[in-house]
């Protein structure tokens, strides 16, 4: 286990362990429509992926890093290991991308991510980008927010995007990368510390073999059996509220803004909340009331039934189809440490957060991307071991974050209790005539985590007076017909503000890196 650098964050309170096992509704299969095969869908073609075959079943393979699950969090690592000249070893036990758009607002930070490996293209041209979201109560608009933006931006603050989509421009740019190699259809079976590294054993369809690893970063997601080999625990709390979230494809006249129904008449005391996608597909989450079974919800006869009374909520009247719907419940759980030994935990492996507020896929590929340049600068000799034990901290960190505006989020779209309810429906009968009330639905949008606090931030002594401050992220402006964020080295850049030291440091470093 890594060191514990400074006081370890607080699990929020109401804490409940849970097993890997245990974590029910956060990672449920995926419905869909009598007659139609699991990954059969109206838009999106899945690929199949053979698996490696029986000449990868040779004795004594190893590798500098093994990534457990090719996700867009075990791609995101695998692409970031790349771009420092490390070569990975990526395994899933699938034969395909996750079925199911799944997460599909993908925040301006990740997008910065993107651009930093030279993959942001397909993304900005599949996206449907947006910064408004509106609230109602009873049918009437009690609030409009606008997630801040402006035109030296050069990325939106939010962007809809299936995850297939996702999945597919990731596998793109990891498939043409000689430095990664994929094992489809290979599960992890086994997991054994040796003295310099992590011995896999992995099974695929022609059999069973071990390799062993330098690093193993896990990123399996919320059900990891990494996690669960490791006799790890997630910790966290539990909220009461249930939702059905269904993908339908339809021709609907509204722009990409973030729609919430709170007490509509589709669905008396809960909420709904409504997203445009690509395609003309169109996710909508409905909240479940507290006497409706999940069992008898989720039948396609009823699916069908509550999605055509959201429809006609707002509006729409014309054909529609459904794609597939499942259903889950909010949860804030994390390890107490991201790291085990050699072993890193990124994504869904290491934190379950709830949907609201569009956290989950974004901040697993912030660690992904966290974990991948310093394991990258550790086997390239630029750092030392000491800077793995800033990734906890670090992504830790940033989780609690999320935690606690997730869990405001939360409670407000399903308050868990009489109280909570009571104090939720006064703010909303009060936004009916008094417009300072419906601040209180606003979602608090994902936003990057400021690094302030972590062993691997000087403290900050600068004269600046303005701008960010040390260990977050900088906001981009245009420059020169194009934006500062690309004038970026690959590594840490100097921004320097004085001509004449800025003479003496390009004699010094190359220019535009150091």
């Amino acid at each position: 286990m890594s060191p514990v650098l400074g006081d370890r964050p607080a699990i929020p309170t109401n804490v409940k362990s849970e097993t890997s096992e245990d974590v029910k509704d956060i990672e449920e299969a995926i419905l869909r429509p009598a007659g139609r095969s699991e990954t059969e869908s109206r838009y999106f073609h899945y690929p199949y992926f053979d698996a490696p075959g029986k000449q990868v079943h040779t004795a004594g393979q190893t590798a500098k890093v093994a990534i457990v699950g090719a996700g867009p969090v075990g791609m995101t690592a695998a692409l970031t290991l790349a771009r420092e000249g490390i070569p990975s070893l990526l395994f899933d036990n699938k034969s395909t991308f996750n079925d199911g758009s799944r997460a599909i607002c993908v925040a301006r930070p990740s997008y910065q991510i993107l651009q930093r490996l030279g993959i942001a293209a397909p993304f900005v041209e599949k996206a449907l980008g947006w910064t408004t979201g509106r609230s109602f109560y009873r049918g009437k608009q009690i609030l409009e927010f606008k997630m801040p933006d402006s035109e030296g931006e050069k990325f939106r603050p939010m962007y809809n995007i299936q995850q297939q989509y996702i999945e597919e421009f990731l596998w793109n740019a990891v498939s043409a990368n000689p430095l990664i190699e994929t094992r489809w259809q290979s599960s992890v079976d086994g997991i054994e510390d040796r003295n310099d590294g992590v011995c896999l054993t992995v099974k695929d369809p022609d059999g069973v073999y071990s390799i062993c690893a330098e690093w193993i970063l896990a990123c399996d997601g919320a059900r990891s059996n990494i996690r669960a080999k490791r006799g790890l625990r997630l910790q966290g709390q539990n909220f009461e509220g249930r939702y059905v979230i269904a993908d339908v494809q339809m021709d609907h006249d509204y722009p990409t803004i973030r729609r919430a129904l709170f007490d509509p008449r589709c669905r008396p005391g809960g909420t709904v909340l409504i997203h445009r996608q690509p395609d003309n597909i169109w996710r909508i989450d409905y909240q479940l009331s507290e006497n409706e079974a999940t069992e008898d919800a989720i039948r396609e006869d009823k699916v069908r039934q509550s999605v055509t009374a959201v429809l006609d909520e707002i509006g729409h009247t014309g054909p529609w189809e459904l794609e597939w719907w499942s259903v889950y419940s909010a949860n804030t759980l994390a390890l107490a440490d991201y790291r085990d030994g050699r072993v890193f935990f990124a994504g869904d492996s290491a934190h379950v957060v709830p949907i609201f507020g569009v956290r989950g896929l974004n901040n697993g590929v912030a660690d992904a991307a966290n974990i991948g340049w310093k394991l990258g600068w550790v086997l390239n000799g630029k750092a030392g071991e000491a800077l793995l034990d800033t990734y906890s901290p670090e992504r830790r960190g940033a989780t609690l974050d999320v935690f606690a505006n997730a869990s405001k989020s939360a409670r407000f779209m399903t308050p868990n209790t009489h109280g909570w309810r009571l104090m939720r429906d006064a703010a909303l009968s009060l936004a009916l005539d008094h417009p300072f009330a419906g601040a209180l639905a606003n979602p608090r949008q994902m936003t990057a985590y400021t690094y302030s606090d972590s062993p691997a931030v000087a403290p900050d002594d600068t004269n600046f007076t303005a701008g960010p401050v040390a260990g977050s992220v900088f906001q981009d402006v245009g420059l020169n017909g194009g934006h500062l964020s690309e004038k970026l080295g690959h590594g840490f850049t100097v921004l320097c503000f004085d001509e004449e030291l800025s003479a003496r440091l390009e004699d010094a470093f190359t220019p535009g890196r150091m």
